[in-house]
């Protein structure tokens, strides 16, 4: 790779005799968009136009091709950068998104993490085991309800509670009411246990109305946040990021699915690469269809050593329990956050027991 071109990987269906074809209209699609006979400027032609790096079959039928792309074309911003490695071309339906090689200066230009996992454990004070999350939820409950369930999980020890993502700035739950009255029932089962236990408001809307949420997470002393990148928009969540100095910022997967981006990509990848200190996904076997291949690759590549970056969190959910915990740990390692919702909440009146067995099963099982 040369270090002014981005190598995008794209996993493509065609009939064995287009493929090469197909791979050189993904090139022009992706970079010049137009007939190479409009082209009257040579250094379009020579510095501007992608390229067809290398075609490899995967299987009959399928292939993987990498293209080179100029980084002139792709300036450090997320909205440009994923507009050209997939904007068009994601509207094809056999074409999808799998892998991005990025030029060194990247990942310095866009920042990544500004606390990673290590940052994270000093916020929490959680060494040498994995952390623990849980949600709050059902929709429809007001801030005092909210609090109460935020409370008991707090006192059974779970590290990390965050708004459930269906939770923005709904009548029956205001974010500002709801902010607060959370925070200071996390706040006081902190005070009663000695631990720190984070909370994680939701923040959502336009970039305006996240910032002044933001400005009230930090009136609350609160620690972190969560926003949704494919829902708030790239360029939003990065920016956001940027702003929430010293704070732990989470992002969910909502609406990834409607990409064609291989979650290793965007959940793992590129979310870090926007400031994404932990991410949130979800594991195999819960809710959700992801492969255990899939699991894995996510979280090689939201810690894996890349330009620099601080390594981010990976928070498998979606519909897991506590009788998997030591399925997940062995799976996962230590460098991971079990986020476990519904199947805590379905305790009730003995939520609080039921959060302390999940830390308990956590803290077994560290070093």
């Amino acid at each position: 790779m040369t270090n002014d071109r981005i190598i995008a990987t794209y996993h493509v269906t065609s009939e064995p005799g287009r493929i090469a074809d197909r791979a050189q209209g993904l090139a022009i699609e992706q970079s010049v968009e137009c007939p190479l006979d409009a082209i009257g400027d040579r250094w379009v032609c020579d510095a501007i136009l992608g390229r067809v790096a290398r075609i490899d079959e995967l299987e009959s039928g399928r292939y993987a091709v990498r293209i080179a792309l100029a980084s002139a074309t792709a300036p450090a911003e997320p909205g440009q950068l994923i507009n050209m490695l997939f904007g068009n071309a994601s509207i094809q339906p056999d074409v999808a998104l799998v892998d991005v090689e990025l030029p060194p200066s990247y990942p310095e230009a866009f920042g990544g993490p500004k606390l990673g996992i290590d940052g994270i454990r000093a916020l929490t004070g959680v060494q040498g085991r994995a952390l623990t999350a849980s949600a709050l939820k059902p929709q429809g409950l007001a801030p005092a309800a909210l609090a109460a369930i935020a409370r008991q999980l707090a006192d059974g020890g779970v590290d990390l509670i965050k708004d459930d993502h269906g939770l923005a700035d709904q009548a029956y739950s205001p974010f500002a009411a709801r902010i607060a009255a959370v925070g200071r029932a996390v706040d006081a089962a902190n005070q009663a246990s000695g631990q720190r236990t984070l909370y994680a408001p939701h923040v959502s809307g336009s970039l305006d109305d996240m910032r002044r949420q933001l400005d009230l997470i930090r009136a609350e002393n609160i620690p972190a946040l969560m926003m949704m990148p494919m829902i708030v928009g790239l360029s939003n969540f990065h920016a956001i990021a940027k702003e929430a100095e010293g704070l732990a910022v989470l992002a969910h997967p909502a609406l990834s699915g409607a990409t064609r981006i291989a979650p290793p990509l965007l959940l793992g990848k590129l979310f870090r690469l926007f400031g994404a200190d932990a991410t949130v996904f979800p594991h195999h076997g819960g809710r959700f269809a992801y492969t255990p291949e899939t699991c894995r690759a996510l979280a090689d590549a939201a810690r894996a050593a890349w330009g620099g970056l601080k390594p981010c969190l990976p928070v498998p959910a979606g519909g897991i329990a506590i009788d998997r915990v030591s399925e997940l740990l062995s799976f996962y390692g230590e460098d991971v956050m079990l986020l476990i919702g519904g199947s805590l909440l379905a305790a009730r009146e003995r939520l609080s027991e039921q959060a302390a067995e999940f830390a308990a099963e956590v803290a077994a099982h560290g070093q």
